[in-house]
């Protein structure tokens, strides 16, 4: 049985201890629902939460540890040449016959026959079926592939059968719990407010395991690549070392570093100004009726994917700044030669800048609507005009709030990649002109891992030192973000 009609069979008994559970708490009252102590929803959902979460539970660890076990014992029958091949070899065999066993429940009878004897050729056979194999069929893969069959469906079988029990069992229980003074209440909220600590845990625990898993590899990198090579160098050129050459090529952060914040300091000085101006003037001056039309078609600049900006960079803006550019220094020189690269800093820094115009504008206007009227009304009360007020009193009252608008428009811009690809180029540069091309740590970290590669050389391992380095780039974003907060607000209050 699939995992989805397991799902599906939970989900009914669920709802059928739901309705049994309640319906009797009300037979239980008498028609007087005073005399339960809860109300008879929260019975069902005792019921219901009884019926569903301890068979899901098992449902999820079975799930998760009997491939492993299958696993193991399909590679226990391997012949002991097979066994004594490298791990990855061995990989490559156990992938061979998943991929028979997909496709043995796909043959007939005497297709099936004719393999055993073996008078017909199981890679031609089952590339008839539309399983095609990477490598020849050992004899040995053939029985390995119908034990790991019979094996899956044995699992399959005994997970089904206990999950049901499980759910049967449980929605029994919780029934012949309910009764007029059983705190139902008191189970369902205690089990939900476990839910909500999981669901937190879970969180936390991810970005734990993200950040640890990015020092690990990071950790690798360092072992062959010095620290200081890294983060001070300014050389970024991660060459393979070729025959008979020890080099692994330069590594240093700099001019990546360098590229990601003037790209992104770029893109800020075209979206926050922009951008806070339109949310003033929505919040404060805008009427409903031209509130509730700019605002929507402002938003629909976020939903647009970043590689149609990037190609709205590549075809329009480049282009344009550099034909621009060129008839500007023929007005004033006489020679019509461009001084802006079509990939500059500056075309990705307004292209991304345009793409976070609403991510400012959308995020200050709903914490500058949120500042409470009285503020306002007591400010015009005293005599002041519309701008001083906003001046004066709204944009201080709003600006923590502003403050992380403009903190995660500068994380949205630290980590963008394709309208650099596209606008900026893949060129690690060190330079402060604007109208020439630069590169960013995100779009190295995609050309490290670009292809089927193996983490075990500095040239993939780097792509980790620059992950870390860019959390730690967002993190002291956020504290000193944090830092801005509190000490703005201590002055307002």
């Amino acid at each position: 049985m699939s995992t989805s009609l397991i799902l599906i069979i939970l989900l009914i008994v669920g709802a059928g201890a739901y309705g049994l559970a309640a319906s009797r708490a009300v037979r239980m009252s008498g028609g007087k629902l005073s005399a339960l102590h809860s109300r008879p929803g929260y019975y069902g959902a005792y019921a219901a939460i009884w019926a569903i979460l301890p068979a899901a539970l098992v449902l999820a660890v079975w799930l998760v540890a009997s491939p492993m076990i299958v696993e193991r014992t399909v590679r226990g029958g391997f012949p002991d040449d097979v066994k004594s091949m490298p791990v990855a070899e061995q990989n490559l065999a156990y992938g061979m016959i998943n991929a028979i066993a997909r496709g043995l429940p796909m043959l007939s009878a005497e297709d099936t026959a004719a393999l055993s004897s073996g008078s017909v050729d199981v890679r031609a056979k089952l590339a008839e079926k539309g399983v095609p194999l990477a490598g020849d069929v050992q004899p040995y893969m053939l029985e390995a592939a119908r034990t790991l069959n019979a094996e899956t469906g044995t699992s399959r079988l005994a997970m089904t059968a206990v999950v049901a029990l499980l759910a049967l069992g449980g929605a029994a229980i919780a029934l012949r719990s309910v009764a007029p003074r059983f705190r139902a209440r008191n189970r369902v909220e205690r089990v939900i407010l476990w839910a909500l600590v999981a669901a937190s845990s879970i969180a936390i625990l991810t970005t734990v395991g993200i950040v640890l898993s990015m020092l690990t590899e990071a950790a690798h990198f360092f072992r062959e690549i010095p620290p200081l090579e890294f983060f001070f160098g300014t050389v970024w050129d991660p060459r393979f070392a070729g025959a008979g050459s020890t080099s692994a090529g330069q590594f240093g952060l700099i001019p990546l570093l360098a590229g990601t914040l003037y790209i992104g300091f770029v893109a800020m000085l075209v979206a926050v100004p922009v951008g806070l101006f339109a949310a003033i003037y929505m919040a404060e001056y805008a009427s409903p009726k031209v509130r509730s039309l700019a605002k929507p078609l402002l938003e629909v600049l976020a939903g647009i994917p970043t590689i149609v900006y990037g190609f709205f960079a590549l075809i329009t803006v480049g282009p344009f700044l550099r034909d621009l550019s060129m008839q500007v220094n023929g007005l004033l020189t006489g020679n019509y030669v461009n001084f802006i690269q079509a990939q500059s800093v500056l075309t990705a820094g307004i292209v991304m800048g345009i793409m976070l115009i609403p991510y400012v504008s959308s995020l200050s206007d709903d914490i500058i609507t949120a500042v409470p009227k009285a503020l306002r009304d007591g400010s015009l009360g005293l005599g002041a005009t519309r701008s001083e007020t906003i001046k004066k009193v709204v944009l201080p009252a709003a600006l923590p709030g502003i403050v992380g608008a403009l903190l995660m428009t500068a994380s949205r811009a630290i980590g963008e990649t394709m309208i650099v690809v596209l606008a900026a180029g893949v060129a690690a540069r060190m330079q402060i002109n604007p109208f020439e091309p630069m590169t960013t740590v995100t779009v190295k970290i995609v050309a490290q891992l670009t292809g089927d590669l193996e983490f075990t050389s500095p040239q993939t391992l780097v792509a980790f030192a620059l992950g870390i380095t860019l959390f730690a780039i967002t993190l002291c974003l956020n504290i000193y973000a944090l830092y801005i907060v509190r000490k703005y607000r201590e002055q307002y209050e």
